[in-house]
């Protein structure tokens, strides 16, 4: 049997990208075996896709540290016996793990990330607007030069019923015949992917005012960042700290399949959104959709951003604003989030 091994160790919204590609190609190759290398957050992903695809978990800045870690980690690697080794990230410790393998005879392919394209996307003087070949798309060329060619198909982790709600806290409860839930994600890992939090906070009170009965949950990771969520549900009765109520990544993953719609910034949480099925309102500052980054499945019509001839100034939003201003993120208009909830809500 043939044996793919796929490496993707980071970042969050990086190996979220890869799980349509994964489960796509498991349905095309019912008689590959796959097993998906990453950190230990992922597994929840990857586990359910099909039976033929394997987890494993490496955790590259603890137990396989510096280049006797990776050592370590390729002869663990290497007992596994794989045919074909995909290299999804195409850094530095990947590319020793795709050397040794190399070295070895094993067929090896790396991904392409169009580093030139993405330059001179975010570059400040001559910059040129064209739309970059999707991450999707660079983890699909990937396997085709493997000789895994694979069309890309993808729904949901779930069924169509969504996540078993019942696996969850009764504080999440059900959800009852016309009544609309909606998720806000309002964080990122960087300033300039983050909508102000007042501005973020029009929307949830503008949307409890004009649905009543709209049940709205709060995503986000970190102590900060829950104490901000839990002010909210002070104020607002009908929001739920949706990640604090949650016992990991895959009960959130549940409830996402169950929202009518995601609010979220071009983060992780716009991508675990998207592999639910979820339609998502993404707002975006530094970066731009035009990177690649889109999450799976969804609609640019549901994109909310500034049009300045600054942006995108960053491909990962981790720049500082070199106009010192964050404009992509303070000119945007919460009513025009909300118009496109609403929009979604309708369809």
């Amino acid at each position: 049997m043939q044996h793919l091994l796929i490496i993707r160790f980071s970042a969050l919204g990086d190996v979220a990208m890869l799980v349509p590609v994964v489960s796509s190609l498991a349905k095309q190759y019912p008689d590959l075996h796959i097993t998906v290398l990453s950190r230990g957050f992922a597994r929840p992903l990857f586990e359910s896709l099909a039976p033929h695809v394997g987890f494993m978990e490496a955790d590259l800045k603890n137990d396989y540290r510096g280049v006797h870690g990776l050592n370590m980690l390729y002869r663990r690697l290497k007992a596994k016996q794989f045919t074909a080794v995909a290299d999804m990230h195409g850094v530095l410790r990947s590319w020793y793990l795709r050397q040794r393998f190399r070295l070895d005879r094993y067929r090896v392919a790396s991904i392409d990330k169009h580093r030139q394209g993405k330059r001179r996307l975010a570059a400040k003087s001559g910059k040129e607007m064209v739309q970059q070949p999707t991450s999707f798309q660079n983890y699909a060329d990937v396997l085709a030069q493997l000789g895994y060619p694979v069309h890309l198909a993808f729904h949901s982790i779930f069924g169509a019923e969504g996540g078993d709600l019942r696996l969850l806290p009764p504080a999440v409860g059900s959800k009852e015949p016309g009544c609309q839930w909606v998720g806000i994600a309002p964080f990122a890992a960087h300033e300039g992917k983050i909508l102000p939090v007042e501005k973020t906070e029009k929307v949830i009170a503008r949307l409890t005012e004009r649905h009543p009965d709209m049940r709205i949950f709060l995503f986000g990771g970190g102590q900060k960042e829950w104490e901000q969520l839990d002010r909210w549900c002070q104020r607002y009765p009908r929001c739920l700290n949706a990640s604090a109520q949650a016992a990991g990544l895959l009960q959130e993953l549940i409830i996402m399949s169950h929202l009518d719609v995601m609010v979220s910034m071009d983060s992780a949480n716009m991508h675990f959104a998207s592999l639910t099925g979820t339609p998502v309102v993404s707002v975006w500052g530094a970066t731009h959709p035009f990177a690649g980054f889109l999450g799976w499945g969804q609609s640019e019509e549901n994109v909310v951003q500034a049009d300045l001839p600054c942006r995108p100034c960053s491909i990962y939003g981790n720049r500082p604003c070199y106009r010192g201003d964050f404009a992509c993120m303070n000119s945007i208009n919460p009513d025009d989030i909300l118009y496109k909830v609403e929009k979604s809500l309708t369809q």
